[in-house]
């Protein structure tokens, strides 16, 4: 088998991961970026939608991305307390 074949076997046995797209809200941290992910939730009782957001940390390797970029970011193991998500790409740069 080949290192592609091996790769697509356990892609395929994890399953999708989930992906999120945000806005960068910081970029202080080394190697990590603090990504604002806004959605709408319908309200429990009266049926309304709401805007909502929150707010993700994730690992940028190469800390490309900066503050105002809008960025896609994809679950991965826990890097630490806060942080399991990672950079996947750069949708915007501003």
């Amino acid at each position: 088998m080949t290192d592609t074949t091996v790769e697509n076997k356990t892609a395929a046995s994890r399953g999708k991961r989930a992906e999120r797209v945000g806005t960068v809200v910081s970029d202080k941290g080394a190697k990590t970026i603090k990504v604002r992910y806004d959605f709408t939730a319908k309200h429990p009782k009266y049926g309304k939608y709401i805007r909502r957001s929150t707010t993700l940390y994730a690992h940028d390797e190469k800390n490309e991305a900066k503050a105002g970029d809008i960025v896609e970011v994809v679950a991965c193991r826990r890097m630490s307390k806060t942080k399991f998500w990672r950079l996947a790409r750069i949708v915007r740069s501003d």
